[in-house]
């Protein structure tokens, strides 16, 4: 994967958890990193910390056009965006019968609509290129499902298959468009859950271990490289077995 060398990519919400694992993979292979977060002074401290070669950019990725305007802003700086990486999401959780419209709304907004901003707006210069990587970060509750994530589950549910339409779209263009779909990742956002709670999902897992952010990251790249070319369409699952 050394031909990420200069490669220009964007990871949305990267300044931390798995988002931050994948821009600090790329960085380590020679890409220029641009990621975003919501507010400039935490991309900032963000990309400070990743290195030279990562810039942070402040974005709403559930407002269109604070991602157009990210795109935007991503190319004058950096070139032409060849990777982008669509990490950026949240969670309202409960259970369906006592879900307000906003807990539904908002998660629909950030995880699913906002991938389709980010794609629409880095797709423009990606086609005019004849060349580009598109990894939509979706999750192994998108799969197999999660009581109290209805909405989590069908936001990342419709990533999977936003991704088979729009791999069949740009794939004459040179364009890959990917899932990775991660299981039980030790983040922040999975810490709220608690060491009962995580105990009783690591039995459940056949390797018997929680995933890092940078098993995630390894598998973004190798998807994001020139190597894998030939790969549109598909959901790399990377959740140490517990989606079988």
């Amino acid at each position: 994967m050394s031909n990420l060398k200069d490669a220009v990519v964007l990871v949305t919400g990267g300044t931390r958890g798995i988002g931050r694992a994948c821009a600090a993979r790329f960085a380590e292979l020679g890409a220029r990193v641009a990621i975003c977060g919501r507010s400039q002074e935490a991309a900032d401290k963000a990309a400070a910390e990743l290195g030279p070669n990562v810039k942070g950019y402040a974005c709403d990725i559930a407002s269109a056009a604070s991602v157009d305007a990210l795109v935007d802003r991503v190319t004058e700086d950096l070139g032409t965006i060849q990777v982008l990486v669509n990490n950026a999401g949240i969670t309202r959780d409960g259970l369906l019968m006592r879900m307000k419209d906003d807990q539904w709304n908002e998660v629909i907004q950030t995880n699913l609509n906002g991938a389709f901003y980010a794609c629409r707006a880095a797709a423009k210069s990606m086609l005019k290129a004849r060349y580009g990587r598109i990894i939509n970060i979706s999750s192994v509750v998108g799969l197999r499902g999660q009581a109290g994530q209805t909405n989590y589950a069908a936001a990342k549910a419709g990533m999977i298959g936003f991704t088979k339409a729009y791999a069949q779209e740009v794939a004459s263009r040179n364009i890959t468009v990917n899932v990775v779909a991660p299981g039980y990742i030790a983040t922040d956002m999975t810490a709220e859950l608690g060491e009962k709670a995580t105990a009783a999902i690591t039995e459940q897992i056949p390797m018997k271990r929680v995933g890092t952010p940078e098993d995630i990251a390894f598998a973004v790249a190798f998807l994001a490289a020139p190597e894998a070319g030939y790969i549109t369409g598909t959901t790399l699952s990377v959740d140490g077995g517990i989606g079988m």
